[in-house]
């Protein structure tokens, strides 16, 4: 039995009907958090827009608040491992998000948007490592690509539900968007409360002591962060798709339709992408979730109706299933007993260290030779990561 097969993990599961009370108290906690966030997200594109902002300051937002959050990711995932404690980041990180989030309701300049982002996101990088690692310790190894599916499923529900409901409530008063924003305070504070009094600190597994940034990785972890890292290259922030979208004449009201179908395809396909991950090789299944990527990528580069967006962005959630438990079970295999919450904090910072040069790149590239470059460029990089992917040895199981 590994150390993350804790006796304890193993009754936890049983106890739960499947999955452990802290994976499904996680698995609300994203859910509620996302239908927060969501409800405004579609329109925060538009919304920046009118203050006066451009695509490049789009792409320089979202890369900045990114690429913010995965340098806390390293920090906070390594210094969860020493403490021992993985509850009070995750108290914190989802206190900051949800008390700064509904400060989009004051904001009149690009740069009120810009600061309450960054705290959002800054509250995302202390929760997010100690979060997969909280995930990673209290499953045993056969039930974590479900465990992870399982709480990317709840997290994309929560992303459709959110857009539908803002949807109505700006159907029901047109003008009422920062009402909508300040209103996103309710399902923050109930989140506080499940972190605070739900959760449980899993079996520690924890070894006293080392450097607090985590070791650097070797061998083929190092090769997976490698081709991670080219692969975040083409994936650059989604707000680029809502802006194609409504460019190829999808109208603002349908923004957040189509925004929330996609999210609920996401949710349905994680829940059978955990299980496929339990059940077939992680890195066969993140290979074929890039190069399906870059075909997707392809498809919205040459699209010129408002009927290929709605039938793109569908299409595009099949490899949010295809890779996203496939990837976090990968990297449980590779962290070495004690240092999950490291191993999450490398993971969670290479994907998104890259994100503010690869959107500002996107977001000139779209801006100065259009929307096939663009995304030509995104199914491009993808491409060179799934080649970097095949020379990675895969972990075995622990």
């Amino acid at each position: 039995m590994s150390a993350h097969d804790s006796p304890q993990a193993a009754e936890t599961e049983t106890n739960a009907g499947g999955l452990p009370r802290n994976v499904r108290l996680l698995g609300w906690a994203s859910l509620l958090n996302d239908v927060a966030s969501e409800a405004v997200y579609p329109l925060l594109p538009q919304f920046l827009l009118e203050l006066g902002g451009g695509r490049t300051a789009l792409g320089f937002l979202e890369g900045l608040a990114d690429t913010v959050a995965s340098l806390l990711k390293l920090w906070t995932g390594s210094w969860s491992d020493r403490l021992g404690r993985r509850k009070v980041f995750l108290v914190v990180g989802y206190a900051l998000a949800g008390l700064s989030r509904p400060c989009l309701g004051f904001a009149t300049r690009v740069a009120h948007v810009v600061a309450v982002r960054l705290l959002d996101r800054i509250g995302k990088g202390l929760r997010t490592a100690p979060r997969d690692a909280m995930i990673t310790e209290s499953t045993a190894e056969s039930q974590r690509g479900f465990a992870f599916g399982y709480h990317r499923a709840m997290d994309h529900l929560g992303a459709a539900v959110g857009p539908l409901l803002g949807a109505a409530f700006l159907w029901w008063m047109p003008s009422g968007l920062r009402t909508l924003m300040l209103l996103t305070v309710i399902p923050g504070l109930i989140v506080l409360a499940l972190q605070i009094w739900g959760l449980r600190e899993a079996a520690s597994h924890v070894q006293i002591g080392g450097a607090a940034s985590g070791d650097i990785p070797r061998g083929p972890f190092r090769l997976y962060l490698i081709s991670l890292l080219v692969f975040t290259f083409a994936n650059s922030s989604d707000a680029f798709l809502l802006v194609l979208a409504r460019e190829l004449g999808v109208t603002m009201a349908w923004l957040p339709v189509l925004w929330s179908l996609q999210q609920v395809a996401k949710s349905v396909g994680n829940r059978f992408g955990g299980r496929l991950a339990d059940r077939r090789s992680p890195r066969r299944l993140i290979l074929a979730g890039w190069t399906y990527y870059a075909a997707v990528y392809l498809g919205f580069g040459f699209a010129t109706q408002a009927w290929h967006a709605w039938g793109l962005f569908l299409a595009y959630a099949a490899f949010f299933a295809l890779t996203e438990p496939a990837e976090k079970k990968l990297v449980a295999r590779f962290a070495a007993t004690g240092k999950s919450g490291a191993a999450f904090g490398w993971f969670h910072t290479v994907l998104g260290v890259s994100n503010l040069p690869s959107s500002l790149l996107f977001g000139w590239l779209y801006e100065t030779y259009g929307p096939a470059a663009a995304f030509a460029w995104g199914a491009l990089a993808a491409l060179l990561a799934a080649g970097l992917l095949t020379r990675v040895r895969e972990a075995p199981t622990g």
